[in-house]
């Protein structure tokens, strides 16, 4: 929802005066990137958006890179305790450019070429201020100010600054900020413990089925003891993303293998003949699809088993495709064993979880392979289980989205006057506050 001089400014404070978002403002001034790090102390961080804390509207200064900025630029664009930084282009579909966040850092810095530092009028609370943007930004002002030509969004920065705004005086701009600081911190602290809640409850799905692997006797065996084909899919120009299509057979890339289960939400496709060319890389219902890259949230050899409505698809490189022989092995049991802990140790044995692994180091894991039968109950018990905590990490998703949307609601209707934070408890605003 857009913020309207005809809604909310109207029916503000009769005390707070009326102008434009630009009356809040003393400078705009654009970023720049500088030059490649000198290394010998005389560099500065830039702050770019990946610096940013999205929640808490500050800018973080420790993973910021550092750049030779000349004494002339550093003069022009050395950000100040109380600055914001307002980016100006980059965003996308979900996280639309246009947020500002708070520079409270002491040490020299600047903003990048994609942002803009701005300087708070002399009677107007920085804090506050940022308060006032991520209001504008939560109700989709920001957005109406956007301007997309190609794949980047740029922030007509001047249509922002001109949009109607109303504004208390200095005292009350600080009541505001210092109420909202505290209400947030504490909307924020539930969040996090659900955070921790669901992180947890994601790791006790391994602990489960690690106590149960714990109860099968014996030793463990080389994965190419029970399967009975392994591949690795096929490279070239033919599968970059531009030969994709909405319709055809299906190609299995590293995104779609999560831990245990398919990922086919963002799936690619070929023309048929180009699949009958590779039909040697075929993937049936039933196969283990094996990822043969991790990163830093997913471990190489991670598997999942090939959808029965999959239909035609072919795996693609740095994918691998196995086949068991079923006399002895259960492919879901295979999968999830490789998606878990022990299957990641078991790799990392051989090679770096979280680089490229080969066919060899996949075949030569060593893992704990029960009879069939206890590999098809531990199937059963670990779904029955994980059902049971998904629901779980479902529920702390909910409370976390409807605690963002009432930190939101709680920012938009402080700045906007709709309370008087000198009586009113933060508990008391609703999700449902409107321009």
């Amino acid at each position: 929802m857009t913020l309207s001089a005809d809604g909310w400014i109207h029916g503000a404070p009769l005390q707070w005066t009326r102008g434009r978002i630009k009356n809040l403002i003393a400078s705009s001034t654009n970023g720049t990137w500088g030059g490649e790090p000198a290394e010998d102390g005389s560099d500065v961080r830039c702050i770019r958006a990946a610096d940013f804390d999205r929640v808490g509207r500050r800018a973080k200064t420790n993973g910021a890179p550092l750049r030779s900025i000349d004494a002339s630029s550093l003069r022009q664009h050395l950000l100040h305790p109380g600055d914001l930084i307002l980016e100006k282009s980059g965003g996308g579909e979900k996280q639309p450019v246009g947020m500002a966040v708070l520079y409270e850092g002491e040490e020299k810095a600047v903003c990048s070429n994609f942002c803009s530092r701005i300087s708070p009028a002399s009677d107007v609370e920085s804090r506050f201020l940022t308060y006032v943007f991520a209001a504008a930004y939560g109700q989709g002002l920001t957005q109406s100010a956007i301007k997309q030509t190609t794949g980047i969004q740029n922030l007509d920065a001047g249509v922002l600054f001109s949009s109607p705004w109303a504004y208390p005086g200095l005292e009350e701009q600080r009541r505001i900020a210092d109420f909202l600081d505290a209400e947030t911190a504490r909307i924020d602290h539930v969040s996090q413990l659900r955070e921790r809640q669901k992180a947890l409850l994601g790791a006790r799905r391994w602990s489960h089925f690690q106590a149960e692997l714990d109860r099968i006797p014996g030793g463990t065996l080389p994965l190419r003891r029970v399967i009975r084909s392994i591949i690795d899919g096929p490279f070239g120009s033919a599968f970059s993303s531009d030969a994709y299509l909405d319709e055809g057979a299906a190609v299995v890339r590293l995104g779609n293998i999560g831990f245990a289960d398919y990922r086919g939400g963002d799936q690619a496709r070929i023309p048929m003949a180009l699949f009958e060319r590779f039909r040697y890389h075929e993937v049936k219902s039933g196969d283990i699809l094996i990822a043969g890259l991790g990163d830093s949230r997913n471990h190489a050899g991670r598997a999942c088993v090939a959808p029965d409505d999959l239909g035609a698809a072919i795996v693609k490189g740095k994918c691998f495709r196995a086949r068991v022989e079923k006399e002895r092995a259960d492919a879901n049991f295979i999968a999830l064993l490789l998606s878990s802990p022990v299957g990641a140790s078991a790799v990392e044995g051989r090679g770096s979880t979280r680089s490229m692994i080969n066919l060899e180091i996949v075949k030569s894991a060593l893992l704990p392979i029960p009879s069939l039968a206890r590999q098809r109950q531990l199937v059963t018990v670990h779904r029955k289980s994980w059902r049971q905590t998904k629901a779980a990490m479902s529920a702390c998703d909910r409370q976390m989205a409807l605690l963002a949307e009432r930190r939101q609601a709680l920012i938009t209707a402080a700045v906007t006057g709709q309370f008087d934070v000198s009586t009113a408890s933060g508990r008391n605003v609703t999700d449902g506050v409107t321009a």
